[in-house]
């Protein structure tokens, strides 16, 4: 079945957490493919899935009843399984033979920490570090399986694709996917009132956070005066108000690739401040990204901050670099190709 001229009769089931896979599943049913995101457990950050089993909720031997049932039942009724972030059904993954026995079709889109090996990272990246629980051996180890009975594997930038690019018979490349529409611009505007910094980490210690605060506090020492704010347990929808009012946002300091929350800024049009890895550069055509470093968050952010009328041309070209590789009609093409070679 070529499901360009037949998407309305495809089923994908998207599991198991994650906003990007949300919006994604929503980009898909834009175009006419029946995608569904399904969060096992409930997110602290009240995003909100087609499905949500609420795992995290029930004691662990009716947990382990319920995704059974759960499996047993999106067997019969879905044609393409799209996992993500290195996780299946099951912790030991032995509902991918069963589904490959069915016929069923399978996609892994990691994300991030689930593939990160810090021998390779620290290569071309001083300042990277990853999370403990997530050590090489887990990963070469997931990575063995998955590889095992998955053949296409998805990320979202070139900092990933390295870490994967010789365990999956095929490694696709495919930006982030913004809705664009959700996101009404709100360029920064030079003003009398001080101008408002936001840093929302999902990680303080992946995200380079320590670097951040200390940043400011050096540059409110040295007498510029501006607020910060750091978003740190709040749901997406309150996070989303205050980017909004934003005049700056700070993304990330470690990785060395841009976030989606870099993505979501420059839909909004602000000017954001991300280390992007000096090797990686060329690979972000156009990017109106401020590069900074752990090393050079001060100055950087200093010296942006004493430009003010630069600020809405920045935000403006960042909301042109996301309509044009981001947006839905740029980005789920890229996808239905992938599901037709599956």
């Amino acid at each position: 079945m070529d499901f360009r001229r037949d998407r309305c009769y495809l089923r994908v089931l998207h599991i198991s957490y994650g906003s990007p896979m949300i919006e994604l599943c929503k980009a898909l049913r834009s175009k006419g493919i029946q995608a569904v995101s399904c969060h096992f457990d409930e997110h602290p950050y009240k995003f909100n899935p087609d499905i949500c089993l609420k795992l995290n909720s029930v004691p662990k031997k009716e947990r382990e009843a319920k995704i059974q049932q759960f499996f047993q039942e999106s067997r019969n009724k879905y044609d393409i399984f799209h996992f993500h972030f290195g996780e299946t059904f099951f912790p030991d993954k032995r509902d991918l033979e069963i589904l490959k026995l069915a016929g069923k079709k399978m996609v892994m889109h990691h994300h991030g920490s689930d593939i990160r090996l810090l021998s390779i990272a620290r290569k071309n990246n001083p300042y990277v570090i990853v999370k403990p629980e997530w050590t090489e051996s887990k990963i070469n180890h997931n990575l063995s399986i998955l590889s095992n009975y998955i053949d296409h594997a998805i990320v979202q930038d070139h900092e990933l694709e390295g870490y994967i690019r010789n365990s999956y018979k095929h490694v696709h490349v495919i930006p982030h996917t913004i809705n664009v529409d959700q996101f009404k611009p709100e360029y920064p505007q030079v003003k009398k009132s001080p101008p408002l910094v936001v840093h929302a980490p999902s990680s303080r210690n992946i995200k380079g956070t320590e670097f951040i605060l200390n940043a400011v506090r050096q540059l409110k020492d040295s007498g510029l005066s501006f607020e910060f704010k750091l978003i740190e347990g709040s749901s997406n929808e309150e996070a989303m108000k205050i980017f909004a009012k934003a005049d700056i946002i700070i993304d990330q300091l470690r990785i060395g690739a841009s976030g989606y929350i870099s993505s979501e800024a420059m839909a909004l049009g602000k000017p954001v401040i991300c280390f992007i890895r000096g090797d990686l550069a060329a690979k972000y055509p156009d990017s109106p990204i401020v590069n900074a470093t752990p090393d050079t968050i001060a100055s950087v952010l200093g010296n942006l901050l004493k430009v003010p009328e630069q600020w809405s041309e920045l935000g403006k070209k960042g909301r042109a670099y996301i309509e044009q590789h981001h947006s839905v009609d740029k980005v789920v093409d890229q996808y239905v190709d992938i599901y037709n070679k599956l």
